[in-house]
């Protein structure tokens, strides 16, 4: 039987002519919309002017909007890389979120939101066999420019029912080790970590971008605290998550 998910239809021209091979398809990226008000987003994402566009739209009420269809590449994640992929559009379905986003007024995914999140991402993994640990965000994948889906997206919620990857490290004892200074022997290897779980091995090595890179890691796996400052709370969680992306 051929696999749909029912969805509203609001086409969207900005995507590439050229259709894509199935096995072309192995991740999926999560964005918030960072605007004020929806409809204003869907509008910009079906605009001509604004060059940009994603497959999926899911509305504050849960529902859920088609706005690339699959097989074609969508305008949503830009300059990016993970693993040794770059240019991820070529090889993702982009979803976006409804939610305003930091420069306004951030706040939690609500639950219909993420029910749509699980329904359509769960029906994603199966149709194209997507692994876990291609299932990111946008600041994972372009953390020098992007901080969405941000520290509310229930990423921890996600994995627990097989969407996406969360360390399996206990809660109480992790929190000892958070603000624990860290030498530069220690703070090298978290960064090492980070290049081995996939984020950012193209960008120059400096302490900014060093910065961004651990606010990146903070904002989607250790999400209380987003400091941009190597404790050894995110080296322990690096280490824990470097097999898991293998």
């Amino acid at each position: 039987p051929k696999m749909i998910m029912n969805t509203t239809l609001n086409y969207s021209i900005n995507f590439e002519p050229k259709k894509r091979r199935i096995k072309e398809i192995k991740f999926i990226i999560f964005h918030y919309t960072g605007m004020k008000k929806e409809i204003d987003a869907i509008n910009r994402l079906t605009s001509a002017k604004s060059k940009v566009s994603s497959h999926y739209f899911i509305k504050n009420n849960g529902k859920i909007m088609t706005l690339v269809p699959d097989l074609y590449v969508a305008w949503h994640s830009g300059i990016s890389s993970w693993q040794k992929y770059s240019s991820i559009n070529k090889n993702s379905i982009g979803i976006e979120i409804s939610n305003p986003g930091h420069g306004i007024k951030y706040k939690k995914f609500n639950k219909k939101q993420v029910r749509s999140i699980l329904r359509l991402t769960k029906f994603l993994i199966k149709k194209y066999k997507i692994k876990s640990k291609f299932i990111l965000g946008h600041s994972d994948v372009s953390p020098d420019r992007k901080i969405d889906p941000g520290e509310k997206f229930p990423w921890e919620y996600l994995s627990k029912r097989n969407i996406g990857i969360w360390h399996d490290l206990n809660k109480k004892k992790l929190l000892k080790e958070r603000n624990w200074k860290l030498g530069e022997l220690d703070k090298n290897m978290f960064i090492q970590n980070l290049y081995k779980i996939g984020y950012g091995k193209k960008l120059k090595r400096n302490v900014k971008n060093l910065k961004i890179l651990t606010n990146s890691f903070q904002r989607r796996f250790r999400q209380e605290l987003i400091n941009g400052i190597i404790d050894k709370e995110c080296l322990i969680i690096s280490k824990n998550l470097v097999t898991k992306f293998r």
